[in-house]
């Protein structure tokens, strides 16, 4: 398996490895397998604290309305608010991992995380609640964007693996914020406060690693030495200081790169659209609500071992487009499903719509894999994650907006359904083996 990876990632002979390829000083100066288990720690506990913000609140959403009093629009402007806030300020990850270094960010983004989730049950009315809130998601928003690039710098040749197990990890605390809100709220009394604050502890448990791996500073960015003569006296290779100075390019000049974008747009408006609008189908179908919240769980909880399993097979593979080709078809079955007989098929809909939503940690891994430098992964991850977001926001308003003039969702489920075939389309170019430096113009 590993030897399949290497083989994907690893440098021509006799040509020099990016740096993002060279681990960092201190794992070739006595300290790497700390230092690898440091990180290895610090990515999944990152990794649980990437939802629980947005689907602890999707759980208890009635009471937080009817505590702060808000109306129905601003309601669903908050609903907005996860997907616009990653755009925003995930754009601004890569400036600030080449200033100051990407675990140094990550732990930022936690220390956010777990500030922002403490804050906003008792910030006092809604614009504190969406002032917290943003904080919270913008720790996520630049968090989701370094991951890929933590993964590569510290795990070159088991991207697959690694991203899968991050992968995994997003989906076990996305589904466990969802199952576990509302029980540990009433433990606690029946305060929506209280269980929406106590998800800042996990958050704090995760700022631990990285501030341990930041004070042990292995996570210098490239820029800081200077010259060759400070590479060799800092353990760090010459190739990391050429990377570094590597020439500028233009991550818009790749088609790759907008593929890559429109697909995890694609799959992104998929996620959010099964979120917050499947178990509203399945109560109307007639199912009970409390049958349609464990469907919702189960198709949730399928991301957790197929999120490790999908991003080995990618890595196995020259074109990642046969994977995409499986993911669409299961989404469009699982649509068919809720189209003709969403009561009578619920559980099959719900396993084959959980497959389809696995489409995520696939973009994740084509983001490792269609890159060849530190520059390369940090700008496409930005880049895809960014867009692509901005690509998901209008998606679930709109299957409201269908449902609410139709009356029914046959329309809904047939706009969902149509999506999914350009998701297929441009899933399979994002997938095909080429990497975005060489479409920019940037030759070594």
């Amino acid at each position: 398996m590993a030897d399949d990876e290497t083989r994907t990632l690893s440098p021509a002979p006799g040509t020099t490895p990016p740096a993002s390829l060279e681990p960092p000083a201190v794992t070739r100066t006595g300290g790497r397998a700390w230092t690898t288990r440091l990180v290895l720690v610090g990515l999944v506990l990152a990794a649980l604290n990437l939802r629980p913000a947005i689907t602890s609140l999707g759980a208890l959403f009635e009471e937080v309305r009817d505590g702060l009093h808000m109306s129905g629009s601003v309601a669903g402007v908050l609903t907005s608010v996860p997907p616009l806030c990653f755009a925003v300020f995930g754009i601004t990850a890569p400036r600030l991992a080449r200033r100051f270094g990407p675990a140094v960010i990550v732990c930022a983004g936690m220390a956010a995380i777990a500030a922002g989730l403490l804050l906003r049950p008792f910030a006092g009315g809604t614009p504190g609640f969406l002032a917290a809130s943003a904080l919270a998601l913008m720790g996520i928003a630049v968090s989701n964007v370094l991951m890929p690039v933590i993964v590569k710098r510290y795990f070159p040749d088991r991207v697959g693996s690694m991203t899968g197990l991050y992968s995994m990890a997003l989906a076990l605390g996305t589904a466990l914020a969802a199952a576990a809100t509302v029980p540990v709220t009433d433990g606690l009394g029946g305060s929506w406060r209280a269980g929406l604050s106590v998800w800042a502890l996990l958050a704090a448990v995760a700022v631990l690693p990285w501030l341990l791996l930041v004070r042990d500073g292995s996570d210098k960015p490239s820029g800081q030495s200077s010259g060759r003569s400070a590479d060799r006296s800092s353990g760090r290779s010459p190739a990391a200081h050429e990377d570094a100075e590597a020439p500028a390019f233009k991550i818009t000049r790749s088609r790759t790169a907008w593929a890559l974008a429109c697909f995890f747009g694609l799959q992104a408006t998929a996620a959010y659209i099964t979120m917050g609008w499947m178990p509203q189908i399945f109560r109307d179908a007639g199912v009970s609500a409390g049958a349609a919240g464990v469907l919702l769980a189960v198709t949730m909880v399928m991301g957790v071992p197929l999120a490790f399993v999908i991003p080995r097979v990618a890595t196995r593979m020259r074109t990642q487009g046969p994977i995409v080709a499986v993911l669409g078809a299961c989404g469009l079955a699982g649509y068919a499903g809720l189209y003709f007989a969403p009561a009578a098929g619920a559980w099959a809909w719900a396993l084959l719509l959980g497959i389809s939503n696995c489409a995520f940690p696939l973009a994740l891994t084509m983001i490792g894999m269609r890159t060849r430098t530190g520059t390369g992964v940090v700008r496409l991850s930005a880049f895809a994650q960014s867009t692509g977001y901005l690509i998901s926001i209008p998606g679930p308003t709109l299957v409201g907006a269908l449902y609410d003039s139709s009356g029914g969702w046959g329309l809904p489920i047939a706009l969902m359904a149509g999506l999914m075939v350009p998701q297929i389309v441009v899933g399979s170019l994002a997938g095909r083996d080429r990497t975005v430096e060489d479409e920019a113009g940037m030759r070594d």
